[in-house]
């Protein structure tokens, strides 16, 4: 018997809705389907296929809009039939988060029905040998319980991956959720059992865009297990030299410290970088001339080099935080305590550059400004002069325009009135003119000789 939608869908009220709606389209579709195959009409098929289309595209529409979970919850609802049809259209695009929120039954039916594109396994595990990380090809559950790791470092893992690490190991990976947690006690902790939990922001700076990854470590057992959503060029730089570099680790601890000081590496490099890009903003800045235009893309650059230089400080605050955490803990060897010292004094060095390049954007950003409202004042100046210049014109052009002035001039032709007129207004409008060129070369004479 199939599960009623009160059973199987305890939700929010939006949810509910959704499954009424969805359960309206497909028995209208059905009721369509029934009407138009007992119908005898020309160009039957086509006219089956059109009223076809078109319910599936008010479903598919709606489905896109619904969360992977309520998509899931809805599918546990709906009769077997009708859930393997929902299922048929979002399983190409979305199976994959789809399936990892199903029940073990379902997943295992709907999987059967129309299996779903799966991601590759982006779980590495890595053994120390001869004092050099080696890394295990791992394809399967089989693959990874005949290791012996002292790092496993899973990328967006699967729920088959989370269920490989849980029966392998023992250990409950957290959610995704709560890797953004900003409470320091959700952050750094420690489990009665003994595991270690820190959740840190390591940088991502791309040509295109910069952002904080948040990475989830766990310490288990002597192993590390590394958790995040995204590959980071931290994880590849420490890989590498753990495999070629002899001795540079010898436990999860020291994987654990070794990407913390990556990462400070990197987000170095990655302030030299923000170095460049200013100097080369710095030196269009402190031109002669800058255009609006230029104005518009500097400040353009130097809120884009702004928000990196922030991202790097959070990030370096982050990682001070966890090294902080491990020392107050008391989970560290007297070695591991001279390295974490060590990475907390470079820490300190680059808060002073990023205080410095916090100075010298706010120094590009008013000299920008500066330069647009010169410009506006240029316009402004240029239009008090020609305003200046025809004030005069104005006022005889509106004597002109007065009755006395044709009596005056009734004894005269009027094209020789009105032209000796005309002469007489673009005669004062030059004299104005070359008046207060004369009067701004005084000044700038003026302010020479001062200079001297």
């Amino acid at each position: 018997m199939n599960p009623t939608p009160a059973d199987a869908l305890e939700t929010s009220e939006e949810e509910r809705q959704h499954l009424a709606i969805v359960q309206e389209l497909l028995a209208r579709q059905r009721r369509v389907e029934n009407l138009v195959h007992r119908q005898d009409m020309p160009r039957h098929q086509l006219v089956e296929d059109l009223v076809h289309k078109q319910h599936l595209a008010e479903l598919k529409t709606r489905l896109d809009r619904m969360p992977p979970d309520s998509v899931a919850r809805l599918l546990e609802a709906l009769p077997q039939d009708d859930s393997i049809l929902v299922w048929e259209m979002v399983a190409a695009e979305r199976g994959e988060e789809i399936l990892d929120e199903l029940s073990d039954a379902l997943r295992e039916t709907l999987s059967a029905t129309q299996p779903s594109p799966r991601k590759p396994i982006m779980l590495n595990a890595f053994e120390l040998q001869n004092g050099r990380l080696r890394q295990i090809p791992v394809d399967s559950r089989e693959d990874l319980a005949a290791t012996k790791p002292i790092w496993v470092d899973l990328v967006a893992p699967s729920r088959e991956e989370r269920k490989w690490i849980a029966d392998i190991f023992g250990l409950k990976l957290p959610d995704a959720d709560d890797l953004t947690d900003l409470e320091e006690s959700a952050r750094f902790y420690v489990e009665e059992n003994g595991e270690v939990h820190l959740h840190s922001a390591f940088l991502l700076d791309k040509e295109d865009e910069s952002r904080n990854v948040a990475v989830a470590f766990i310490l288990h057992n002597n192993i590390l297990f590394s958790m995040r959503d995204e590959e980071l060029p931290v994880f590849r730089l420490q890989r590498l030299r753990a495999r070629i570099q002899p001795g540079m680790v010898s436990e999860g601890k020291d994987v654990l410290l070794d990407l913390y000081a990556a990462d400070v590496e990197y987000s170095a490099d990655a302030l030299e970088d923000v170095y460049a890009e200013l100097e080369a903003v710095g030196r269009t800045v402190l031109s002669p001339q800058v255009s609006d235009d230029q104005a518009a893309e500097i400040l353009s650059e130097i809120a884009k080099q702004e928000d990196l230089n922030g991202r790097i400080r959070r990030n370096v605050l982050d990682t001070r935080r966890a090294l902080s955490f491990l020392m107050r803990g008391r989970l560290l060897s007297s070695d591991q305590h001279d390295d974490t010292r060590q990475i907390l004094r470079d820490i300190e060095s680059l808060d002073g550059h990023t205080s410095f390049l916090f100075g010298k954007i706010n120094f590009l950003m008013d000299a920008t400004v500066g330069f647009i409202n010169i410009n506006q004042n240029k316009r402004v100046s240029k239009l008090t002069t020609i305003s200046v210049v025809f004030m005069p014109i104005n006022i005889l052009a509106g004597i002109g325009g007065m009755s006395e002035y044709s009596m005056m001039t009734k004894e005269i032709p009027w094209p020789v009135a009105y032209a000796a007129f005309i002469l007489g207004m673009a005669a004062v409008g030059w004299m104005t003119y070359i008046t207060l060129r004369a009067l701004e070369n005084r000044k700038l004479r003026k302010k020479l000789e001062a200079g001297r």
